[in-house]
């Protein structure tokens, strides 16, 4: 299942997910899909993900702000700026399907901010992973874990999703992710 979308290394583990010995996907099986009612029309579908960007974005920067040592301020600073870019693509992708141009002001005063990417607030996400946010190892794995929530969502949503062009702007965001996890996962080597 894994292989079919997309992910170059899958690894079975012997024992099935009852021998799986790191973090998992959490909360329930509809969290986030809230979001969603399913018969968003594309333009609506990129409004909810640029709120769930600027909602990611928002809280790297809260966690820039709290962080003590200079070495995590900067690696938030960097996530922070990789939402901007996130948010520029959907920003730009609404005008290139929207039938008149919007400007980017006009464009956030649309955007109704509810949860970060994954479908879970600020709060919930450090109450559920409680990050050391002094350890760079940490804050990448946090980072991680909202990608991944955020990916989990943006699949299930996908199969919610009635309009075809809707589901396909889902789907490239959700190809996004993926991305954003893999270098995640590099800068996460790196260390």
């Amino acid at each position: 299942m894994l292989a079919g979308k997309g992910f170059k290394k899958v690894f079975n583990v012997a024992g099935g997910i009852n021998a799986w010995q790191s973090q998992t996907a959490v909360g329930p099986q509809d969290l986030g899909m809230d979001l969603f009612t399913g018969k968003e029309a594309p333009l609506d579908v990129l409004k909810v993900a640029y709120s769930l960007e600027q909602g990611l974005r928002d809280f790297y920067v809260t966690m820039e702000k709290q962080a003590t040592l200079e070495k995590v301020k900067d690696l938030f600073a960097k996530l922070s700026d990789i939402e901007v870019k996130h948010q520029r693509s959907i920003y730009l992708a609404y005008n290139d399907i929207s039938p008149e141009a919007v400007s980017k002001e006009a464009f956030e005063k649309m955007v109704e901010i509810k949860a970060l990417e994954g479908g879970l607030s600020t709060r919930e996400y450090l109450d559920l992973f409680k990050p050391d946010l002094n350890s760079p190892t940490q804050v990448i794995s946090l980072a991680m874990s909202i990608e991944a929530q955020a990916l989990d969502l943006y699949q299930r949503v996908s199969l919610k999703i009635k309009r075809l062009e809707s589901r396909k702007i889902i789907n490239k965001i959700a190809n996004e992710e993926k991305a954003h996890l893999a270098s995640l996962g590099k800068l996460m080597d790196s260390l």
